[in-house]
């Protein structure tokens, strides 16, 4: 017996050290090329970048996967609950495997053979955190080892709670979701703190198969997996009965993130986004977690996009009605199933299509893929005149025949009623086009650069082509204020007296003279420099750019960011050199802050995912700014570190000369906004670009109108007709709640009364009188003799001052226009 015994032993002895050589020799076989598990100590998750508006509301994300990473204590209990009990019931007893679970589901599995139940699994939380961050998802006995060893390392390296915030972070749970936060917000437009215990539950419902528990296309099978997780939580004491049977009676409602909650800036986070790939790359900004706020005001932004596409409908309307989108059959049953068929063109946005199911001499019937039928009356159609070549348009429509024809597919959009009770039967549309011309708006802060709104076209659908940034186009006379600052640096006064006449210019061997012409095609003789700017006059400017000298006034071009490189020739003092909106609008910008030069920035701050700020717009150092407490003192002086570009009178001189543009000039449409702006148009050649660039004391706004391929606006599409109605109708909104600040005057500038026509000191009982500012020493005295810019010497150079009496120009006609 003692044999036996002995013999045994030894048996069991060899057995189990043959099976320890084993389990040895697999560990060590399937250990080879495992990754390093300590690498998840300094694991950082994708995250989404988010961009957020001046008051804080989100504006875009950027991410490859949608990851916002919450640390562990920031959890709620009650999802850290959910996912336990749905998950890992052992988490805490475990050491990175389940062996009680793992082989109930071996015996579950094998009472299921057979049947069509889907095997059970048995996966701890610390297997999923190996497989998800170190291996693959092969469905294989090896990788399940793998596994296996690998969650055995984890949890011999890493706390609970550290095994437990990867995996809260990682796990994917549909809707675009990674990681319980980002689903929290993508389910329920919720954070974190706020979601209900059956909210809760139904996300710990998801990691296995997101989409079979889809809420609204498998809504029974996601509540009854959801109170399956309930019954589990209450099983494990993390709720109380009463809880678990509210929670089960709890609807599975799905809240999308309010649009209201939203900022909506296409074009602006765009451009933003172009603008942290190029310091922090593709994959800082979709996987870097980024926050960062911009200068972006919604209010003005929602005002900017609403001006710009009423004033490119508005033109187009001017120019003809283009055609029907699409014909198709409208006489035939089965009408509607046809119309469902046609695309909608980008851009239409909340336009529908309609096809035209009759025609009589009132009104076009229509009739929309619904089902549902409505009418054009003739009055919404007097407009559409047909298209024709070079911007011209046919003669007015005189009934709804000479427009539309059965079977034409076009946009519409409803009438607005006064009273509900007004509602005609059928409803009345009006026809509309997609414009085919282009623009862009952009406005900003004048004092710090800020970029508060930003439109770049009719419609981001059509094209991300940001017109307000990227578009080079010639500003034409929205470049003559730069020409007098330089002069009004140089010696001159808004009262200098300068010729408005003809003028001939030799360009060179083999070229044509150059004889450049007023946009009225008329000269006016002697006239102050102010009317120059007010009226645009081109002769006097050229006149004045001669004098000045164009590498003068290239290099006030340069040193306000208008043209880098400006070309000394006398045409570019015409506004001939390529530009875009917002360099234009930033450079009235240093007019109106007085000189001072500043940066246009769309993004304010950005910070990383812990915090840390990487980037910030103003760089001054703030003494006293933090770590005091506030006893009342007052706040702390910010340095002004601005550049000056431009003597700060010379550019109050010219801002008072552009508030006459609009009180008497070119810009006089804005008059009747009534209060403090200033602003000059833009024409150039054939009227291929109009432009209006303006500001108040604190708001400075630029507007651009024209075609992506250069192409003439139409006959009289001037600045003022094309792009000032835009530019009021902003700013009218944009300035309706603030107070008529006046601009404001800097030190060193006397206040004189002049006679508006000659500049010349005013005397009691004259008319036509305004308030003149001078440097000192440069007022004008009436006895003095007029100073005229005039003559031309043989060869075409335009001469210099000249003293004597202002002599006498012929009212002839002229020719161009620039």
């Amino acid at each position: 017996m003692l044999k036996f015994v002995k013999i045994t032993a030894s048996l069991l002895l060899v057995g189990l050290l043959m099976g320890a050589g084993a389990v040895a020799f697999g560990v060590y076989h399937f250990s080879k090329g495992l990754p390093a598990h300590d690498q998840l100590a300094d694991y950082e998750p994708p995250m989404v970048t988010r961009v957020h508006a001046n008051d804080g509301r989100l504006l875009a994300e950027f991410a490859i996967e949608k990851r916002i990473f919450v640390p562990f204590d920031a959890i709620p209990e009650r999802v850290k609950a959910a996912f336990l009990s749905a998950e890992d019931q052992n988490f805490y007893q475990h050491p990175g495997v389940d062996f009680v679970a793992l082989v109930r589901a071996v015996i579950t599995n094998l009472r299921q053979i057979g049947s069509d139940r889907r095997p059970v699994g048995a996966s701890t939380i610390t297997q999923q955190v190996a497989k998800n961050f170190l291996l693959t998802n092969e469905v294989s006995i090896d990788r399940k080892v793998r596994e296996a060893i690998l969650s055995f390392r984890i949890e011999q390296t890493f706390s609970k709670e550290k095994i437990l915030q990867l995996y809260l972070n990682e796990i994917y749970l549909g809707f675009r979701s990674y990681g319980v936060a980002a689903a929290a917000i993508n389910y329920f437009d919720k954070s974190l703190d706020e979601l209900t215990t059956a909210e809760a539950a139904y996300l710990a419902a998801l990691p296995k198969a997101p989409n079979n528990y889809h809420p609204t296309r498998r809504t029974e099978a996601a509540i009854a997996r959801r109170n399956w997780v309930i019954s589990r939580m209450l099983e494990d004491g993390a709720i109380g009965q009463a809880e678990a049977e509210a929670a089960r009676a709890e609807p599975l409602v799905i809240r999308q993130r309010s649009e209201t909650q939203r900022a909506e800036a296409d074009y602006f986070a765009e451009e933003v986004r172009r603008e942290l790939a190029q310091v922090f790359g593709d994959d800082g900004v979709y996987e870097g977690g980024l926050s960062v706020r911009t200068t972006v005001d919604p209010r003005l932004q929602a005002i900017a996009d609403d001006a710009l596409r009423a004033g490119l409908v508005a033109y187009d309307r001017r120019h003809g009605y283009r055609g029907p989108l699409a014909k198709i059959d409208a006489e035939s049953d089965g009408w509607a199933e046809r119309l469902e068929t046609v695309q909608r063109p980008a851009g239409a946005g909340t336009w529908p299509l309609a096809v035209v199911l009759s025609l009589n001499g009132e009104a076009a019937g229509l009739g929309f893929a619904t089902g549902s039928l409505g009418e054009i009356p003739m009055s919404e159609l007097t407009w559409a005149r047909e298209a024709r070549d070079g911007q011209r348009v046919g003669p007015r429509p005189q009934r709804p025949a000479d427009v539309l024809a059965v079977g034409d597919v076009v946009l519409v959009e409803p009438l607005p009623l006064e009273e509900a009770a007004d509602a005609p039967e059928p409803p009345t549309f009006a026809l509309r086009q997609i414009p085919d011309a282009q623009g862009g708006l952009v406005a900003l802060d004048p004092h710090t650069g800020r970029v508060l709104a930003m439109s770049g076209g009719f419609s981001a659908e059509i094209s991300e082509f940001n017109r307000a940034v990227q578009a080079r186009r010639q500003p034409g006379s929205a470049f003559k204020p730069f020409v007098y600052l330089a002069a009004l640096d140089h010696g001159f006064t808004p009262s200098s007296i300068i010729l408005d006449a003809p003028i001939t210019i030799d360009q060179g061997p083999g070229l044509p003279k150059w004889k450049p012409g007023n946009y009225t095609e008329e000269f006016y003789g002697p006239t102050t420099l102010r009317i120059g700017v007010e009226k645009s006059r081109n002769l006097m400017t050229v006149r004045l750019a001669d004098a000045v000298g164009m590498p003068i006034v290239a290099d006030y071009a340069r040193r306000f960011g208008i043209v880098d490189n400006l070309e000394e020739v006398l045409s570019m003092s015409l506004g001939a050199g390529e530009t875009t909106a917002l360099r234009m609008t930033t450079a009235y910008a240093m007019l109106v802050n007085g000189g001072k030069r500043i940066e246009p920035t769309m993004i304010d701050r950005v910070q990383d995912r812990f915090g840390q700020t990487l980037f910030k717009h103003d760089s001054r150092a703030c003494i006293g700014c933090t770590r005091q407490i506030w006893t009342g003192q007052g706040p702390p002086a910010l340095p002004d570190t601005r550049p000056q570009v431009a003597d700060p009178r010379s550019a109050y001189q010219m801002v008072s000369i552009l508030e006459g543009a609009i009180q008497r000039g070119t810009g006089v449409r804005a008059r009747e906004i009534g209060k403090p702006l200033a602003g000059k148009t833009g024409t150039t050649n054939d009227y291929r670009d109009a432009w209006f660039v303006g500001f108040s004391p604190d708001l400075v706004a630029g507007v651009y109108i024209g075609f992506d391929e250069p192409r003439t606006l139409g006959d009289q599409e001037a600045g003022s007709r094309a792009a000032l109605p835009v530019w009021k109708t902003f700013m009218e909104a944009a300035l309706a709640d603030a107070p008529a600040t006046p601009f404001r005057i800097p030190e060193g500038v006397r206040l004189m009364r002049v006679s508006h026509a000659t500049g010349q000191p005013a005397g009691p009982g004259d008319s036509g009188v305004i308030w003149e500012a001078f440097k000192p020493g440069e007022e004008p005295r009436r006895d003095d003799p007029a100073q005229v810019l005039t003559g031309q010497v043989p060869g075409g150079t335009l001469g210099g001052a000249t003293t004597g009496p202002a002599p006498e120009a012929p009212r002839t006609s002229g020719s161009g226009l620039y």
